[in-house]
């Protein structure tokens, strides 16, 4: 298990780094998350939901994404409740109180199956936690770091973010809090996004062992521009541009919708030499933005009821009204309809949106997950639907991707699309000659090997900055038997 001292820590990307790591080394390798909450997910090829982050390490590892790598996925609908994905379908909302209180101890045998399932599969899994194992009010009912790790014997790894500070503090006192059962799996340190000369940190890693009795396993080092899919939505990565193949820039601003969903969909823009990404709440920004873009979002009334409050909406009907483009996914295609008919994830009933493409959207009980392929613009593309609103189109001046384009202003529910090489090009020609920028997409940028060379350089930072010995010890042969008790625990 690569567990972490808080969220945002490292984990997910260390444990893609070790699946990336083991795979090469010819084992057989499989992620696992047993409980995830993220607004970022994906379609796996049977049409399960998981999160998108356990289908980026099941690519790191060299599979195919499965609901058995993220049996439970929560998905925030505000500050108190979360839609529960079980196996990969929806099975309701519930509030934090709700499933804190009962629901989540009843899923941990589920998550123990999943577990066992892999492990008959693979040679090894690799579980990442959630969060921090030190989260005290919560252990009761915990299915994801160490109720799990008892559950099943899971050796751990504790993950700190040195770059955020206090990582020794930390890292001492996740292991003080825990019971000495939960302590007797904590087998090490890993420090993470580590800056300068490591000599200098290496008295107190001598210090945290003579106090712990637990060594460190790994530096790593600050790695920029890894790019690889976060869990959370309010983190965003925006791209510098770069230089550009054409003579311009193309300036793309992605408003930063409440509940925003599957932000990984600009990855692919923010990957284009020359395509300058940010992500904005001003109407100034979307006035100057050469493409908007309004992406997902798991509240699309509440969002859209945010966009005129902030003026953000009279800012995109201007746009559309002088001929600039404008891109709706999911949940921004669906704000861009003429109405939204909404009696399951808002219950507001019968809602007008800014009426500037032909489509009107029913919200159904069932979710559309699927992954659809195509062609466009004379190029194959392919993506995949998470959304529980159904498109009416009624007309336009072309279909797009299952939804419709009118004049600069195009609207689709499928997500990863630009991610189709061929596609993205021939979409941003046509934003380019709206816009009247002379931007011209490079000929040769494939995201896909972009994204296999970020996950071998993080195999390589595992392989070069971690301990592989004693990783691949303790995967054949659990925690080290005599690991020290360091007060005070907890019960």
């Amino acid at each position: 298990m690569i567990a972490g001292t808080a969220s945002d820590a490292g984990k997910s990307v260390v444990t893609a780094g070790v699946c990336r790591f083991l795979v090469r080394r010819g084992v057989r390798v499989a992620p696992f998350k047993g409980q995830n909450m993220s607004l970022n997910s994906f379609v796996t090829k049977d049409g399960a939901e998981i999160g998108r982050a356990q289908a980026m390490q099941a690519q790191a590892a060299r599979v195919e994404p499965s609901a058995l790598m993220n049996p439970v996925l929560l998905k925030p609908g505000g500050d108190r409740s979360s839609q529960v994905v079980l196996l990969g379908r929806a099975v309701g909302e519930m509030s934090a109180r709700g499933y804190h209180g009962g629901r989540q101890g009843e899923l941990l045998d589920v998550v123990v199956d999943c577990l066992a399932e892999l492990g008959r599969s693979y040679d090894a899994v690799i579980c990442e936690g959630a969060g921090s194992p030190a989260e005290i009010n919560l252990r009761r009912t915990d299915i994801v770091n160490m109720g799990l790790a008892r559950r099943a014997r899971i050796p751990a790894l504790v993950v700190g973010d040195i770059d955020r500070g206090g990582v020794f503090a930390s890292f001492f006192g996740t292991t003080a809090l825990l019971a000495p059962e939960d302590q007797a799996l904590i087998a090490g340190y890993v420090v993470n996004k580590f800056r300068g000369d490591v000599t200098l940190l290496e008295p107190g890693l001598d210090m945290l062992k003579k106090l712990t009795g637990r060594p460190t396993l790994g530096v790593l080092p600050y790695a920029r521009g890894l790019g690889i899919d976060e869990e959370d939505g309010l983190r965003v990565r925006e791209s510098a541009a770069g230089r550009p193949y054409g003579e311009d820039v193309l300036r793309v601003a992605v408003v930063a919708l409440p509940l925003m969903s599957n932000f990984t969909d600009l990855d692919a823009l923010a990957a284009e030499p020359g395509v300058a990404v940010r992500f904005t709440d001003r109407p100034e920004d979307v006035a100057d933005a050469d493409l908007v873009v309004l992406p997902g979002t798991r509240g699309t009334v509440k969002a859209l009821a945010w966009l005129r409050e902030q003026g953000l909406a009279a800012a995109v009907e201007r746009r559309a009204a002088g001929g600039r483009p404008v891109l709706g996914i999911c949940g921004g295609f669906q704000i861009l309809a003429e109405r939204i008919e909404d009696d399951v994830e808002s219950r507001a009933g019968t809602v007008p949106g800014l009426g500037l493409l032909p489509a009107r959207i029913r919200f159904a009980a069932a979710k559309t997950l699927a992954r659809p392929t195509g062609v466009a613009y004379g190029e194959p593309v392919a993506g995949y639907e998470i959304h529980h609103g159904v498109a009416d189109v009624l007309g336009g001046d072309e279909d797009f991707l299952d939804g419709c384009r009118v004049g600069t202003v195009w609207g689709t529910h499928w997500h990863g699309s630009l991610e189709s090489d061929g596609f993205r090009r021939a979409f941003l020609r046509r934003v380019a000659a709206a816009a009247d920028r002379r931007f011209v997409p490079a000929p040769d940028t494939e995201f896909g090997a972009l994204r296999e060379a970020q996950l071998d350089r993080l195999g390589d930072l595992v392989e070069e900055h971690l301990d592989t010995a004693a990783l691949l010890r303790l995967i054949e042969d659990g925690a080290p038997a005599g690991l020290p008790y360091v007060p005070p625990g907890a019960p």
